[in-house]
C-alpha cells in the first residue's frame, strides 16, 4: 500500500523543519519476513515518502552490513556490492542500502552504519542488550563475568574486539546531520577497536572490583556468523564537519554504570 499522510505514523508527522528518522528495533527473535519487511520494506516506504515531500529522512544501517571485515569497513555507497553481511539482520538492512545507491537516494538522504553502541535506556532490549549492561547483572548476581571463547585460531580467548561508542556520542553524530544537510552513508562508532578484555577490565574497574572473567564456548550458531573485528572509519563524517571527539572507553563505561545502571536510573530522569 502506497504511504500516504493518513498511513505514516503520527509521531512522525511535525511542523517544518521536519525530519523523519528511522531506526526500526530489531525483532525478539530472528524472525526473516519481520526483519525485510521492517528494515527493508518500511523504510523504504519512508525514504520515498520523505524525499517525496520534501523532509530531511536519516535511517539507521548497521555495522552488521560489513560482514567479516575482509571487504573493509570504509563507508560510502560506491562499493556496496563487494560487502556480505553474515546474518540476516545485516542483509536486510545491506538491502536497503543498496537500494538507496541504486535510485540516487544518497544526494539528499542520510544512512547511519552504527557500530556496537551502548549507553542508558537499553533495558527494553532484553537480551540484545549491550554486553555493559548485560555484564552488570551477571556480576551483580554471580561476581564474574561469561566471555565466549574464540572459536578462531586467529584470535586468543577475549582478545577480539569490536568498536565500542557512548549512546551520546551516537546522538550527538547523529543529530550532527539535522544541522548539516549533507547525504550519503557514514560510519558512527568510536573510531576505536577495544578488545572483549578491555571492555571487562572497564566494567570491573567501574564497579570498583576485581576482574573475574570466565570464558564459555561460542554457541554453535553463531561461530560462523560472528564479527571478530570491527572498527569505523569516521573519515566521511569527519568530511561532513563532526569535529568532536568521542568518549574513551573506560571513561564512557563509569558514566553508564555509575550514572544509570548503579542508581538505576534512566537518561532524562529529573
Amino acid at each position: 500500500m502506497p504511504m500516504t499522510l493518513s498511513t505514516i505514523p503520527a509521531i512522525l508527522l511535525r511542523p517544518r523543519p521536519f525530519c523523519i528518522s528511522e531506526h526500526v528495533r530489531r525483532p525478539p527473535k530472528p524472525i526473516p519476513d519481520y526483519m525485510f519487511r521492517n528494515n527493508y520494506e518500511y523504510t523504504r516506504d519512508l525514504a520515498e515518502f520523505a524525499m517525496a515531500n520534501g523532509i530531511r529522512f536519516i535511517y539507521a544501517s548497521s555495522a552488521a552490513t560489513y560482514g567479516d571485515g575482509s571487504a573493509g569497513m570504509e563507508d560510502g555507497h560506491e562499493d556496496l556490492n563487494k560487502l556480505r553481511p553474515l546474518n540476516v539482520y545485516g542483509y536486510s538492512k545491506h538491502m536497503f542500502d543498496q537500494y538507496a545507491a541504486r535510485n540516487g537516494m544518497f544526494d539528499s538522504i542520510v544512512g547511519i552504519k552504527y557500530f556496537n553502541v551502548f549507553g542508558p535506556n537499553e533495558n527494553h532490549k532484553d537480551d540484545m542488550r549491550s554486553l555493559v549492561s548485560k555484564a552488570f547483572d551477571q556480576i551483580r548476581e554471580t561476581g564474574k563475568l561469561q566471555l565466549f571463547k574464540s572459536a578462531d585460531p586467529n584470535f586468543a580467548d577475549g582478545e577480539f574486539g569490536r568498536d565500542f561508542v557512548y549512546v551520546k556520542d551516537a546522538v550527538d553524530m547523529t543529530l550532527h546531520f539535522l544541522e548539516n544537510k549533507a547525504g550519503g552513508l557514514f560510519n558512527v562508532g568510536s573510531g576505536q577497536i577495544n578488545t572483549w578484555n578491555q571492555l571487562a577490565s572497564a566494567i570491573f574497574l567501574a564497579l570498583g572490583q576485581e576482574k573475574s572473567v570466565e570464558f564459555v564456548e561460542m554457541p554453535l550458531h553463531l561461530r560462523d556468523r560472528y564479527q571478530y573485528h570491527t572498527q569505523a572509519d569516521l573519515s566521511r563524517i569527519r568530511t561532513a564537519g563532526y569535529t568532536a571527539d568521542t568518549t574513551e572507553l573506560n571513561t564512557a563505561v563509569e558514566d553508564y554504570v555509575q550514572g544509570s545502571l548503579v542508581p538505576r536510573k534512566h537518561l532524562g530522569d529529573v
